[in-house]
């Protein structure tokens, strides 16, 4: 394994890790509630659960996957615009975008590809069926949004095709306890604006939130030798849910999102005022039984449309995507048996394809927990309507051999099925095969006294990979998409936190390995080395009490292209954070993002924003 290259200036990695293990040792690096390991060392005061890791809400100590968890308070602080600018910032996830807000964003997770990465909003599937596929970022609105759950490792074995890297699942606002309304007004430099307001609470038996939002922003100029004029950006979205408890027993719920970006960018005809217009829909329905104290079961329904379109540029692209759910769990003292039965149908319009597929599944799981050990077993087999059947697995063991220390291991396989554009468009061949993952991972984790450490290994490895490559298979002169690759991902995770003195200190550093296994090249846009610290205290000024915070992101160099030719510089950002509650009802957050107005890219050709000042103002009563 060759590395012939400083991952970020000279002299920049030593000092920032001296720092970081001086600072946080014996924690090293992790953000506070970013992994099962820091959210255990909260203590007692603050019980977590996790959803997403098998799809039960389980205690946090009997998770063994690699987790994150993101609450209200860390979206609020950290000041992002986008779902993609807070994901970055969480261990083993990498950001590529195509210019500011609203342009085309992937989300890297452990060095796989966007589409390898199955997300999820209260639940609803969210993807896109043209192109290579994945979760249109860029439609995402994070205003909404009460918590988001990050897995990592496949996942197929629970969820099917997609998991291939893990899982993000999005929650929404759930109403709770009395009427309580909030508005919040923000603005910042290159004139941009943000208005949200909304409400939730609850009342005997039923529950209910509903928020909107609407962001502006003149932007900046996306691509210095394109058309030179500002790309701004314009996004409405609201989202709601509805609970009902019929009784002790049973409980329906219906949540939904709506988000509409209009986005401009710089396309390939000069002088183009060019214009993306991006929708996306979720909708669900729940409905959960308690039959028995051990015997439960869960009905959902669910439906996302996401609609793509290019002005004056003409493309147009619609996906809509079903689910439907059956789950039973059955609990036991230690032990936790689940069964499901799944339907999940996709469809896609764009141009001259009109085609919808289907997969039928059903998956069983077992977990245990008892003292020290903790296991957990998963089998899953999907039934595609044109592919055939794809069994799927995945086994995991954590030992806790010592107070605060645990070791896990885990093996699992994934798939991910070709998108309906990669078959049926002129790019396409319908001969296409699934592609598919073998993925193992080692964990060593220790949490104490509100400190921990956590170090994870893994190795997945992908066949079948779906590339653009030359002409000759599909009718298009151009090119055509083929399972011409093969890669191996693999690196490692080392994060902590520490409190030393007054001062929260946390962070992350990750060295990973992606590569394209036939030609030994690094797989485009990802970095080799990440490092991600923060560190924030309390002071008290008179009669307001400041949280007062830090960030630092370092990234080292990337390739733009699968040969290896095309250099994307390594960069390192600053970004400095303050709120304060300046009246009893009233919250104010102050942010600078990229302080030394650091000029990178993260894709070759397109600039990302400069230094970025934003107020807002929140009224919340209590």
């Amino acid at each position: 394994m060759k590395n012939t290259l400083l991952p970020f200036r000279p002299g920049v990695l030593p000092l920032a890790l001296s720092c970081a293990f001086a600072a946080a040792w014996p924690a090293h690096a992790q953000t506070p509630s970013e992994s099962t390991t820091v959210a255990q060392a909260s203590g007692p005061s603050l019980p977590e659960t996790v959803v997403t890791a098998t799809r039960v809400a389980q205690p946090l100590t009997d998770v063994l996957a690699d987790v994150t968890l993101i609450d209200r308070e860390q979206i609020e602080q950290s000041g992002a615009v986008s779902v993609s600018d807070l994901l970055q910032r969480q261990p083993g996830l990498e950001l590529s975008r195509n210019g500011g807000p609203g342009t085309a964003t992937s989300v890297f997770m452990r060095g796989a590809e966007n589409r390898f990465t199955a997300v999820y909003i209260d639940g609803v599937r969210v993807d896109t069926q043209s192109g290579s596929g994945g979760a249109p970022w860029e439609a995402i609105s994070l205003g909404q949004i009460e918590r988001i759950e990050i897995v990592r490792g496949p996942a197929a074995a629970v969820y099917g095709s997609d998991a291939i890297a893990g899982v993000i699942q999005i929650f929404t606002r759930k109403g709770e306890g009395p009427f309580t309304p909030y508005v919040g007004v923000g603005v910042g430099n290159r004139r941009t604006g943000k208005l949200e307001a909304g409400f939730s609470g609850a009342s005997g038996a039923i529950d209910y939130s509903l928020g909107v939002e609407r962001a502006v922003s003149r932007g900046f100029n996306i691509k210095s030798d394109g058309n030179p004029d500002r790309d701004g950006y314009r996004q409405s979205a609201a989202s709601g849910r509805l609970g009902w408890k019929v009784n002790d027993a049973h409980r329906v719920d219906l949540s939904g999102t709506a988000s509409d970006m209009d986005a401009q960018y710089d396309g390939f005809a000069p002088g183009n005022d060019d214009h993306a217009l991006n929708r996306l829909y979720t909708l669900g329905g729940t409905w959960s039984a308690q039959w028995t104290r051990n015997y439960s079961t869960r009905l959902s329904v669910s439906e996302s449309r996401q609609r793509y379109e290019t002005v004056p540029s003409p493309y147009l692209t619609k996906t809509t995507l079903r689910n439907y759910l059956l789950h039973n769990e059955w609990r036991q003292g230690g032990h936790l048996v689940t069964a499901a039965l799944e339907r999940r149908e996709d469809h896609l319009v764009n141009g001259p394809i009109d085609q919808g597929r289907h997969q039928n599944a059903v998956a069983l799981g077992y977990g245990y927990s008892s003292g020290a050990h903790t296991l957990q077993a998963n089998l899953r087999h999907d039934r595609d309507s044109e592919f055939g059947g794809q069994t799927t697995g995945g086994l995991a063991y954590g030992y806790a051999f010592a107070p605060g220390w645990r070791v896990t291991g885990a093996v699992g396989t994934a798939f991910r099925v070709p998108t309906l554009y990669q078959r049926f468009s002129q790019y396409g061949q319908p001969g296409l095969e699934p592609e598919k993952s073998r993925n193992v991972e080692l964990g060593l984790h220790w949490a104490q006294a509100g400190s921990a450490f956590g170090v994870t290994v893994y190795r997945n490895r992908i066949t079948n990979l779906i590339n653009f490559g030359a002409p000759g298979p599909c009718s298009d002169s151009f090119g055509c998409y083929e399972n011409t690759g093969r890669a191996v991902l693999q690196g490692v995770t080392v994060s902590g936190a520490h409190k030393l003195g007054g001062v929260n200190l946390s962070g992350s550093f990750d060295y990973q390995d992606p590569r394209n296994d036939l030609t030994d090249k690094l797989l485009a846009r990802r970095a080799q080395r990440t490092l991600k610290l923060n560190a924030d205290t309390r002071v008290t000024t008179g009669a307001l009490n400041w949280t007062l915070g830090a960030e630092l992101q370092g990234v080292s160099h990337r390739w733009d292209n699968a040969a290896n030719t095309n250099r994307l510089g390594g960069y390192g950002l600053v970004n400095l954070y303050a709120s304060t509650t300046i009246a009893r009802e009233w919250t104010l957050l102050a942010r600078i993002d990229n302080l030394t107005d650091k000029d990178y890219q993260t894709a070759r050709g397109y600039d990302t924003a400069g230094r970025t000042f934003y107020v807002g103002l929140k009224w919340t009563p209590r």
